[in-house]
């Protein structure tokens, strides 16, 4: 043991407070990417530096002591808030919008920094190691950084677990947070109080430079593998220690800079995670997209089926009629037949009452869009190939709309009955609706309507229309014939009779 200790005790004070600071970064990095703030985490970072040069000269110009840390960490502190609080002013009171807000004020303050630090009246009071300061020197880790490692890790976690909920509701949800009496505003420089203070514990190891990965990274890579905040502040905890050691002691075998060392290797740990990850990684969601069948190819497989008049279809039929692999085509079937759209019988396929419902209205979205078309012009030859594209991207509501402004037309341009749907819906319909048979009961007239002396209660029956579609032929219980426009046919509300 004693052997052990005097050839690697100088390890231990380095790789204690790597691991706490490690620790600490990961934690916060995970409401801080859940917020966006990650370009804001990188201004706190390279403010930092003038915040130091600050507490550094207040120390020996004006108290006339000896710099020390606490000084030093208050100073970072408060240039965090102030940079904060700049960016907050600039893009509440300007056109700017944040991210250029935060452009300007962190290299605005971290440049005030390096001003005063290059000042001959000033710099000779200063002793800050810049190298180590942007490059980071875990190596040399003393008792003092590890005890301020220590201190920092303990406030902030004990923050992050004392606050949790006020953490969490604000970052996913910062207005319903606010309506329920959560202090958003003061949430938020709680937050940035800690960023500053992880970030001074931080530049020890990568330096302001690469602090921001320590923080960042571990949390995305957690993010990717977890859906739940709890599970992924755990995660991103052991993913930002393991990474740090693994780069700390590949940064000793390879002679490397250890900052640099311990963020590639986190770096590469979320690129694991990127392609790997079991839900959210690109296998997966290669994996995912291969084994889904595009809607257009469901719908195309129901329109085949439907064209063969009820009949059961041969499996292969549809392979030769549906432009698309057999592959997809045979995995479209099948989806199909889970929805309880399609049935099989023997190698062939039938549509159920579920499928064919829907392969109707594919049918009457298409017609809609072909005729569409042709009033507008499109040449002839494209109509039915744009139309093929549009039904697939027209919800219910897009073909409902298109079937009014149209007229509710009867027939496409190849003349071809466009299907209705209209005796399964629920509740009342506007009589322009009816096709020639239907049979309804009068429910409600509106004023445009109330002078062709309907009343309610009274059942009309729906004849052809006339004038090319655009006139409404309904026939009274008497026998009297009402011609209504289209409009007029509008006005009359009605429900069908069983």
């Amino acid at each position: 043991m004693n052997e052990f200790l005097s050839e690697y005790g100088y390890l231990i004070k380095p790789l204690a407070t790597g691991t706490l600071v490690s620790i600490v970064c990961s934690v916060l990095g995970c409401f801080i990417i859940l917020r966006r703030m990650s370009f804001l985490a990188d201004a706190i970072a390279h403010s930092m530096l003038a915040g130091v040069i600050a507490g550094y000269l207040i120390v020996k110009m004006v108290l006339g002591g000896e710099a020390e840390t606490g000084a030093m960490l208050l100073g970072a502190i408060i240039a965090g808030v102030i940079t904060v609080g700049m960016v907050g002013f600039v893009t509440r009171f300007s056109r700017l919008k944040e991210d250029t807000a935060i452009g300007i004020m962190y290299t605005g303050i971290f440049a005030i920094g390096s001003f005063v630090l290059s000042l001959e009246m000033f710099g000779q009071y200063i002793h800050i190691d810049i190298y180590h300061y942007i490059v980071g020197s875990i190596v040399s880790a003393n008792v003092q950084k590890l005890w301020l490692a220590a201190i920092v890790s303990s406030i902030v976690l004990s923050v992050v677990i004392l606050f949790y909920r006020p953490l969490q509701l604000t970052s996913f949800d910062p207005v319903m947070a606010a309506s329920i009496g959560i202090p958003v505003l003061a949430v938020d420089y709680m937050l940035t109080t800690c960023t500053s203070l992880v970030v001074v514990c931080g530049v020890q190891i990568a330096g302001v430079i690469l602090v921001v990965a320590m923080i960042i990274t571990p949390a995305a890579s957690a993010y990717l593998l977890s859906d739940r905040l709890d599970r992924m502040v755990m995660l991103s905890a052991i993913l930002g220690a393991v990474g740090f050691w693994v780069g700390f002691f590949a940064a000793g075998a390879l002679g490397a800079s250890a900052g640099a060392s311990v963020v590639v290797t986190m770096t590469l740990i979320f690129l694991l995670c990127l392609v790997f990850a079991p839900r959210y990684g690109l296998v997966a969601d290669w994996v995912r997209k291969n084994n889904t069948v595009p809607q257009e190819v469901m719908e195309d497989v129901l329109g085949v089926v439907l064209r063969n008049d009820g009949k059961p279809m041969p499996i292969s039929d549809v392979l030769k009629y549906v432009e698309n692999p057999n592959s997809k085509i045979r995995k479209a079937i099948h989806s199909l037949a889970r929805q309880g759209m399609l049935e099989f019988e023997d190698d062939k396929v039938k549509l159920t009452d579920d499928g064919e419902f829907h392969a109707n209205r594919l049918i009457r979205a298409h017609r809609l869009w072909e005729t569409y078309l042709d009033k507008t012009r499109t040449p002839k030859t494209e109509i039915h190939g744009k139309a093929h594209q549009l039904e697939h991207i027209s919800d219910q509501a897009t073909v409902e709309y298109l079937d009014d402004k149209l007229g509710h037309p009867l027939t496409d341009p190849h003349g071809s009955n466009i299907p209705t749907d209209v005796r399964k819906r629920d509740g009342l319909i506007m009589a322009s609706l009816l096709r020639k048979g239907h049979q309804a009961k009068v429910v409600r007239i509106k004023k445009l309507a109330k002078k062709f002396g309907l009343s309610q209660g009274e059942v009309i029956t729906m004849a052809a229309r006339r004038n090319d579609g655009e006139t409404w032929v309904m026939v009274t219980p008497s026998g009297t014939e009402i011609e209504l426009t289209h409009d007029e046919a509008d006005a009359i509300l009605v429900e069908f009779v069983d």
